[in-house]
């Protein structure tokens, strides 16, 4: 049998580990299941990787570069800082329709991650990176349209984060399209007004 790099075994791996986790869940992801799923020994896994938690930080990396990937082909150029916003939250939302299985899979690998201590500084990484991410979309479509934010990008896209994370949520354990949508809808119209500075902030009190 040919040799195959680790280089070009580790995208084979994170694909025979996100396929098998997704049918069966983060329980089943052994580096032995994994290893099963390509037809390879189980020291290649380790190998390739070092160990289990260095994998799946890979898989979630995977998901979510996957994931914004998409996104970031759907933003509109010519469209002013409402519609990009707007366009930018419907190409997410349209993910979590296309690709729920990828959803659920990293809502399990961050329940996992949380439960971890060597998955914990890994997560914070990825959610981090997320955050950074839509903090740039945020920054690229205002300074393209000459849009001045009222709230730094990173709050604007940790409040968009969090309300999203929650819509997806609901759309797993109790999906209603038109309510779903209403408050998609919602969620951008908070978003845009918090960034354009229209939305009053109610004083709640600390700790």
């Amino acid at each position: 049998m040919a040799h195959v790099s680790a280089a070009e075994r580790r995208p084979q791996l994170i694909k025979a580990a996100i396929d098998l986790m997704t049918r069966e869940g983060v329980a089943a992801g052994s580096t032995r299941a994994i290893a099963a799923e390509l037809g390879v020994a189980q020291a290649t896994v380790h190998y390739t990787f070092g160990t289990k938690e260095d994998l799946y930080r890979a898989v979630m990396e995977q998901l979510t570069e996957d994931l914004v990937a998409q996104v970031e082909r759907a933003a509109p150029e010519d469209a002013g800082f409402e519609a990009a916003v707007a366009a930018f939250a419907a190409a997410l939302w349209r993910t979590v329709g296309e690709q729920p299985t990828s959803y659920q899979l990293l809502t399990e690998l961050s329940m996992f991650a949380l439960r971890t201590p060597s998955l914990s500084e890994a997560l914070r990484s990825h959610y981090g990176g997320i955050v950074d991410v839509t903090a740039k979309l945020v920054n690229e479509a205002a300074e393209r349209t000459g849009h001045r934010l009222a709230q730094p990008a990173e709050t604007i896209a940790r409040f968009f984060l969090a309300g999203f994370d929650g819509l997806t949520m609901q759309h797993l354990s109790l999906p209603d399209e038109a309510a779903e949508h209403t408050a998609l809808q919602a969620l951008v119209s908070a978003v845009v007004a918090l960034a354009g500075g229209r939305l009053d902030l109610v004083t709640v009190p600390a700790g």
